[in-house]
């Protein structure tokens, strides 16, 4: 309940310093605000000043999740990071992450790469899997296939559980098993 409330009032904070800067408060099917900001370093700042202004300490009270959903911006092998004006190869994108993830506070990234950049994927598990759940949404799409050759590469160590991906509640049910097997959370 707690943690709701919290939610709750970081939520109306942002929602008054977006408008206070003249953006768009209107939210998305899915509740979530959607400016037009240049940059996920301004989104970032939107969301600290939030926090603290909810009357919270960001990484003591907060902590920050990210859905990326980078295989819609993974065009010919490149991150295209069209409203930063950055185009970033694999390993850029894997710095990118690092370099976020050191100056916020961020312990969650869903989708971090493109489904199906693997070595991309192992790269950033690499960097920073050990600080940060790295969850695979598009990457594993409850498979339990594709779960066990993420498994085996080494790549993520969370999986994103939506029954409605894979078909069947024993598929899922299987996959949720494997990825406890494994070390890694089920979402």
């Amino acid at each position: 309940a707690e943690a709701i409330r919290m939610g709750s009032e970081i939520f109306q904070a942002l929602k008054k310093k977006l408008k206070d800067a003249g953006h768009n408060t209107n939210v998305g099917d899915e509740g979530g605000f959607a400016p037009n900001l240049a940059s996920t370093e301004d989104a970032l700042g939107f969301v600290m000043k939030a926090i603290e202004a909810a009357g919270y300490k960001p990484g003591d009270d907060v902590m920050l999740a990210i859905d990326a959903a980078s295989t819609e911006f993974f065009k010919n092998g490149k991150y295209e990071l069209a409203g930063e004006g950055k185009s970033l190869a694999p390993e850029q994108m894997v710095s990118y992450w690092a370099d976020l993830v050191g100056r916020y506070p961020i312990i969650s990234i869903e989708d971090g790469m493109a489904e199906d950049d693997w070595e991309g994927w192992k790269a950033l598990t690499d960097a920073i899997g050990s600080k940060v759940q790295l969850v695979g949404d598009d990457l594993f799409v409850t498979n339990p296939a594709r779960l066990a050759e993420g498994i085996k590469k080494g790549v993520g160590n969370s999986i994103l559980v939506k029954v409605n991906q894979i078909g069947t509640l024993s598929e899922t049910l299987e996959a949720v098993d494997m990825a406890h097997k494994a070390g890694y959370t089920a979402v």
